[in-house]
């Protein structure tokens, strides 16, 4: 079983950083209280690290 990570956007993109709304899209968020799922590996957890104040992380096994 590979492990994943389900991501939910909790605080509003406005006013934040080109670069923090850049990384929020490409994790695959559009809207608040919205959840993706992603691969747990180093790329999406940078991600995840730079925007930590604005999403909410789980852990899952699938």
């Amino acid at each position: 079983m590979s492990k994943q990570i389900q991501i939910t956007l909790k605080r509003s993109l406005i006013g934040r950083p080109e670069d923090q709304r850049l990384t929020v899209r490409t994790l695959g968020l559009r809207k608040l209280h919205q959840s993706v799922v992603q691969p747990d590996n180093a790329a999406i957890r940078g991600m995840v690290t730079k925007v930590s104040h604005l999403v909410d992380v789980k852990e899952i096994e699938a």
